[in-house]
């Protein structure tokens, strides 16, 4: 058997993710016919019919199945390695860009960044604040190299050091709610009162709304600290991080208003970086650093915070 090429490989696995010679040569920015001799050529040499040609559009057979399913696992061995090579490559950056997003404790990972880059004084830290979707956006376009936020687990460019459960609670000031208010409290009696809402930071992608309630009105605030303040001035309600409540909750000047209608929820605080991009050895270091300190990071809040 003739050996085959990586380029062999790529042509074939690219036709099975699109169905078709023609899109796999559009991702490949390859011509048509190059990617339909290379997937023949394999053919022939493995002397195994991969691709069903017989339908509108083609097919992998059985062997053609359980050959990609071989060949992807190398693929992405091949993948990591041209990655760990980059970043082999890389000399120490100059710049560092972190992105903290708005259920983050800002205190102790602003700690743990400063004794990290206390140490790499040829590094310059460019730090961002982002909420809602906007920590995401900069990921994904490569404006960050670290995040702190919360992402989708299931995404596989990204990879993920989890760091504790941030429970958010709806909460109103005493006397903002008219007493007695009938029980339970439900998203239709509070559809009256003005709600307070972060305000999504990302600039190009889909804007998106949590714990929103439709037709209320609103008041949009940029950070959590004047969410709070706003809530606490009795000018709106809404749902806050518990660890930036915590005393309030405990002296009474902030109230829970959770229930059956209005659970809250509880998010998982992450620090994450694309899977699928090199790092270079700062970003790398800092990486292993907030993995060591992870598991104290955020044991010392108040609340139901920390794993």
């Amino acid at each position: 058997m003739a050996e085959f090429t990586l380029h062999d490989l790529q042509c074939f696995d690219a036709v099975i993710r699109t169905g078709g010679f023609q899109p796999a040569a559009a991702i490949l920015h390859r011509s048509h016919p190059a990617v339909f001799a290379a997937v023949a050529k394999l053919e022939r040499q493995l002397d195994l019919i991969l691709l069903d040609r017989s339908g509108y559009r083609v097919r992998p057979t059985e062997a053609g199945l359980s050959f990609h399913r071989r060949a992807r696992s190398l693929l992405h061995e091949l993948e990591g390695l041209r990655v760990h090579a980059a970043q082999l490559s890389m000399g120490e950056e100059s710049d560092i860009h972190v992105v903290i997003g708005d259920l983050c404790p800002r205190p102790r990972v602003l700690g743990t960044l400063g004794r990290f880059f206390a140490q790499c004084p040829g590094t310059r830290l460019h730090l961002h604040f982002e909420s809602v979707s906007g920590p995401w956006e900069r990921l994904f376009d490569d404006k960050a190299d670290l995040i702190l936020h919360w992402i989708d687990k299931g995404d596989a460019r990204v990879e993920w050091i989890d760091l504790g459960k941030v429970p958010f609670i709806p909460v109103v000031a005493p006397g903002f709610l008219p007493q007695p208010i009938e029980q339970p409290i439900t998203l239709e009696k509070m559809q009256a009162f003005t709600q307070c809402v972060m305000r999504d930071s990302a600039r190009h992608s889909p804007q998106q709304d949590y714990f929103v309630i439709e037709g209320a009105p609103q008041c949009m605030v940029a950070d959590q600290g004047m969410k709070k303040e706003i809530i606490l001035q009795g000018l709106g309600w809404g749902h806050m991080p518990r660890f930036l409540i915590e005393d309030e909750l405990r002296d009474g000047r902030l109230l829970s208003i959770a229930g059956r209608h209005l659970p809250g929820r509880i998010e998982e605080l992450v620090v994450a970086r694309r899977r699928d991009r090199p790092h270079g050895p700062v970003a790398s270091r800092l990486w292993d650093h907030v993995q060591q300190e992870a598991p104290g990071l955020l044991r010392a809040l108040p609340g139901e915070l920390g794993l």
